[in-house]
């Protein structure tokens, strides 16, 4: 599907990883979120490789064809953080330019806070500081002082919230890994443009799983996911055991409490890199944030360069309208790489 893309298995903060990669120049690293993998990103391997950059997705711990760890604590903000960092080393980069979606945009901001003589520059598909703490509120406000595990809860006393259902070891594999063709069809198709991912806000929490709270899908292919890219992405996440299928996401749900704790250090902190706001308009992500919520991020991005919203795209804006998302990318790398080049 992709014959142009390498891919190799690197060792990093003590997992084998999986990487694929085409292309050669200033290396962009794509890291995806749930549901993803590398394959998230190949709608944009050929037009990176040929605007002169090494375009470098993975697949993340517990995802694919990478190591997937039990332990819950082998999923926080630290061990994500080191493991690409560890990519980087591999392809011998000092810098790089960290493009992320869903929860690989969070590594994204993360790396261009925390430890920013590494980051070129910094492309989030989800705002900066829409990570499983909240802070995407004023971080001295009462709400964000409360620890995000009780946040879930108090959504839960209303009505079905994934977020507090998966903290719970144990319903949520057994549920998920049972039917996995139709969790992730339903998943796919609830994020996406014409999705109802909000729909749980009319399911009870009592009793409930998951794919009570998401609606049918219509039958395969859409216009942004053929049958065959369902296929792979379902024999990935069935490339193991089925009780370690969605390990990945759902231990990085289980990890807020403590990337709240790990956090805490930059939680006021403004990103000084370069940065690029880039998501589909009709991502149910920015529904759940507050009204101002945006105009919060303008004022912590210290560098923004663009905020791009793509008409016609939910949640996987670079699967759903990869040409528009892939002009919005090449022209912040070329941006940033040329006045770098300058310095």
């Amino acid at each position: 599907m992709t014959p142009q893309v390498s891919h190799r298995t690197i060792r990093t903060n003590g997992i084998d990883m999986h990487v694929a990669y085409q292309g050669e120049g200033p290396l962009v690293l794509m890291v995806h979120g749930n549901p993803g993998l590398w394959y998230s990103w190949r709608h944009q391997f050929a037009p990176l490789a040929d605007a002169g950059f090494l375009a470098v997705a993975v697949d993340c711990r517990g995802y694919g064809r990478t190591d997937r760890p039990l332990e819950v604590a082998l999923y926080d903000a630290a061990q994500f953080q080191a493991d690409l960092l560890g990519v980087l080393d591999a392809f011998g980069a000092e810098r790089a330019f960290v493009v992320g979606q869903d929860f690989g945009a969070q590594h994204a901001w993360n790396l261009a806070v925390r430890v920013p003589e590494r980051v070129i520059g910094v492309v989030g598909m989800v705002p900066y500081d829409f990570d499983l703490a909240g802070r995407f509120c004023d971080p001295q406000s009462e709400f964000a002082r409360t620890r995000p595990t009780e946040r879930f809860a108090a959504v839960a006393r209303q009505h079905f919230f994934h977020l507090h259902y998966f903290q719970q070891v144990g319903p949520a594999e057994a549920e998920l890994g049972a039917q996995p063709r139709s969790y992730l069809q339903r998943l796919f198709h609830a994020l996406g443009a014409q999705g109802n991912l909000l729909a749980w806000e009319a399911v009870p929490t009592e009793g409930t799983g998951y794919l009570d709270a998401l609606p049918p899908a219509p039958p395969l292919p859409w216009p942004w996911l053929a049958q065959d890219d369902f296929n792979y992405y379902l024999a990935e996440f069935l490339n193991c055991d089925p009780s370690l299928a969605f390990i990945g996401p759902l231990n990085s749900y289980r990890t807020a409490d403590r990337n709240w704790e790990l956090g805490a250090p930059w939680a006021e902190s403004c990103v000084q890199r370069p940065s690029l706001f880039l998501s589909g308009a009709e991502d149910p992500v920015l529904k759940l944030l507050p009204a101002d919520a945006l105009g919060r991020q303008r004022a912590r991005l210290s560098d923004l360069r663009g905020e791009v919203l793509v008409p016609g795209a939910g949640h996987f804006v670079q699967q759903e309208q990869p040409r528009a998302t892939n002009d919005a990318l090449l022209w912040f790398l070329r941006d940033v790489w040329r006045e770098d080049g300058a310095r």
